[in-house]
């Protein structure tokens, strides 16, 4: 069984460093980066190339979730919060309590993807109006039967993403209808790896989580096609770009403070970050921007650096 890398599989207070570079900045340093575990491994792998230009600005990567890495960021404690979701309304209040201006960036695409275990060759199809049968508050659903009359007698045991994830408010918003509104008795964690392996060992189980985990671990997994009304249609690179894998596509983000985009290594690695999306993408198994996306943060970076003075 393969894990995202074990530098992404630690704690929610651990953060990982990392020697990274870039070109066209510089000037050494530290850039802190915190927040959602599915962005995680795609500015670790950013971090990774940036080294290799520039190696005296060290990088740290922290894996708190979205919602945590949006607390420590509206504090004004990291340069960086990824995240899953666009900031909330609440959150954004906190940053403007505490003098926080910032910039949203668009870094890639996902598609959220639900898997279950190998031996599980019933379920290969579920329809929105099915996952949000058993997702649902309250959901009395504890048997694949219960599903759908043709499915086995199976025992359903679910994971998930943890309530401070940025997954799990954006899961619940388009397949439950509501934010945040989820039952509770499944396994719930901020580690996605936690939730390959309950998935892995159990013949009923089925959790979700961003693309890039089960690109890295689908030989011990099998992705679930989702019907959201035109039928059923598979995760993958090009379902998410041509927005048919409906509705659990969506967009990928790194925040960026005002104050520490004044700086020429957060500057430099935002730079390095766009200059290189689809190969940073590629290697960590997302599904990179198309070109108007990439054309748009682009020119919101130009922008940004305007008002900058750099």
């Amino acid at each position: 069984m393969r894990f995202r890398r074990p530098l992404l599989a630690a704690s929610a207070a651990t953060l990982v460093a990392i020697l990274a570079g870039c070109g066209g900045g510089g000037g050494g340093g530290t850039v802190t980066a915190d927040g959602s575990s599915t962005v995680g491994p795609y500015v670790t792998a950013a971090a990774e190339g940036f080294r290799d230009v520039q190696p005296d600005v060290n990088v740290t990567v922290g894996i708190s979730g979205t919602g945590g890495g949006f607390e420590r960021f509206c504090r004004g404690e990291t340069d960086l919060s990824n995240a899953s979701r666009p900031i909330k309304d609440e959150e954004a209040a906190l940053c403007e309590e505490n003098g926080v201006e910032y910039v949203e960036f668009q870094v890639a695409n996902d598609a959220l993807t639900l898997v279950v275990n190998p031996q599980n060759d019933w379920a290969t199809c579920l329809t929105v109006d099915e996952l949000r049968a058993i997702w649902k508050p309250g959901s009395k659903i504890r048997s694949w039967n219960q599903v759908r009359d043709s499915f086995p007698d199976v025992p359903l045991k679910l994971f998930g993403a943890g309530t401070d994830s940025g997954t799990f408010d954006y899961f619940t918003d388009v397949i439950v209808g509501e934010e945040g509104a989820s039952r509770t008795d499944y396994s719930p964690s901020e580690d996605d790896n936690v939730t390959v392996q309950g998935v892995a060992g159990t013949k009923g189980g089925l959790g979700y989580f961003g693309f890039s985990y089960f690109e890295e671990n689908q030989d011990t997994l099998a992705a679930v096609e989702v019907d959201g009304g035109d039928g059923c249609v598979a995760p993958s690179v090009a379902t998410a770009q041509d927005g048919t894998y409906t509705p659990l596509a969506r967009p990928l983000f790194v925040y960026v403070k005002k104050e520490s985009f004044a700086r020429q290594n957060v500057e430099g690695f935002i730079k390095y970050v766009l200059d290189n999306e689809t190969t940073i993408a590629a290697q960590a198994q997302f599904v990179p921007l198309n070109a108007e996306q990439l054309a748009e943060q682009k020119q919101k970076f130009e922008e940004t650096l305007s008002e900058a003075g750099s």
